[in-house]
């Protein structure tokens, strides 16, 4: 296979905190939903946790998957079926031999409800009593796994485990194994099911949640001057990538291209993004030039964008350094002010936003922003914004713990 081969996006699944498909979460992204709530568990009160919301899933996929396959998957790899298999008829179910079909499907931090769950009834109820598909069920690349599993794929089933970086660089991964000549379709994607009290409670002791448990819809503010931490998501997003050949061959439809990736790593600190933006940087400017277009083609940018006091801040440095001025005339979206943050499945979903974006030629809203911070002074609005006509071309960015950075950068077609 040429390496210079396309790639295209074929078909899209999601299931996140403001919708159970992607046609619905893109609705209510363009809507101005937001999917944070207050959290209706007695653990909430038992723990006596200092952040009482997240952004839960709108749709259980328990109740969606078929009861014997949801009992045998940790949420985060139900998470990820449910995506997979909406994606997987979007693309309609493509012909494709097992050994040519790919899984690259990550996690952040993977089956932690199985663990947990797992090892208070070691505690309570001794060794007999823990089930055994705890591991199976627990370890990180089970999405992948299954997924494999579930449609038949034997190319190879891959899991990067890059903390909130994890799905965006499973994305670029998926392009380099295409053309490669690994597999000629890839289900790739991400997903994570992490709001459990233990995560909760660690976040907001490093004070990076938001506290504003007396109005959680508001509670995510990326941009905004009075911004106060990120809101828990959860959720998985699937994309299906094939060679713009193959997908021709077959009549598919095309959302748009996969035109380039970038990962790298800062080296800096483990929880915190390099305040001069290196790392990122080099990231954006991997996939532009693996894309073979310059920082004056990009028409749309989904930013990273947390909502934290630190990150949003970062981010604009290292985007200022590739685009120089154009920065502040490039439409960006921070759409985790509606969704959350997924961790290892967030940049999947916001993929997904950034090929739709493409599609219909809008940048979605942001919402929450009550007045935007001047250290941040992206194209960010309330309001969706019109991408106009001719070609478009976007990146969407992810950054994770442990220095992680990955950029994916798409087309129109």
């Amino acid at each position: 296979m040429s390496s210079t081969s396309r790639i295209v996006v074929t078909g899209i699944g999601a299931s996140s905190p403001i919708g159970g498909t992607a046609p619905e979460s893109w609705a209510a992204l363009l809507d101005g939903a937001s999917g944070a709530r207050t959290l209706e568990y007695d653990w909430v009160e038992q723990y006596n946790l200092p952040v009482t919301f997240a952004a839960q899933a709108a749709v259980r996929p328990d109740t969606v998957l078929e009861r014997p396959v949801a009992k045998r998957l940790d949420p985060s790899a139900q998470f990820a079926l449910v995506a997979a298999k909406e994606a997987w008829e979007d693309a309609g179910a493509p012909d494709v031999a097992p050994e040519r079909l790919g899984v690259d499907f990550s996690t952040g931090i993977g089956g932690l409800w199985t663990l947990l769950d797992a090892w208070d009834t070691l505690r309570e109820k001794g060794p007999r009593r823990v089930l055994p598909m705890t591991v199976p069920m627990l370890m990180p690349n089970a999405a992948a796994g299954n997924l494999s599993l579930h449609f038949g794929a034997r190319a190879y089933a891959r899991t990067v485990a890059s903390a909130c970086a994890s799905s965006t660089e499973a994305i670029v991964n998926a392009v380099e194994h295409i053309r490669a000549g690994y597999a000629d379709v890839v289900i790739a994607g991400g997903t994570e099911s992490a709001i459990h009290p233990i995560t909760m409670a660690s976040f907001a002791s490093m004070r990076a949640l938001s506290r504003r448990n007396d109005d959680p819809a508001t509670a995510s503010r990326p941009g905004s001057i009075d911004r106060d931490g990120f809101v828990m998501g959860e959720g998985a997003g699937a994309l299906i990538l094939e060679t713009e050949e193959h997908a021709k061959a077959r009549g598919a439809k095309i959302y748009a291209v996969v035109a380039g990736g970038g990962v790298t790593a800062d080296s800096y600190h483990i929880t915190a993004n390099d305040p001069e933006g290196l790392g990122a940087e080099r990231a954006v400017k991997m996939a532009l030039e693996m894309a073979g277009v310059s920082p004056d083609d990009v028409t749309h940018i989904n930013a990273h964008a947390t909502s934290t006091p630190v990150g949003d801040p970062n981010e604009y440095v290292a985007l200022k350094s590739v685009f120089g001025d154009r920065i502040d005339e490039i439409p960006v979206s921070a759409t985790k002010a509606s969704t959350g943050h997924l961790l290892g499945g967030t940049g999947a979903l916001e993929a997904i936003f950034t090929v739709l974006a493409l599609r219909d030629r809008i940048a979605p809203p942001t919402i929450n922003i009550t007045e935007q911070d001047p250290a941040v002074p992206f194209r960010i609005s309330g309001s969706a914004q019109p991408l106009g006509d001719g070609p478009q071309f976007a990146i969407s960015n992810s950054f994770g713990f442990g220095g992680h950075n990955a950029v994916a950068a798409f087309a129109s077609v």
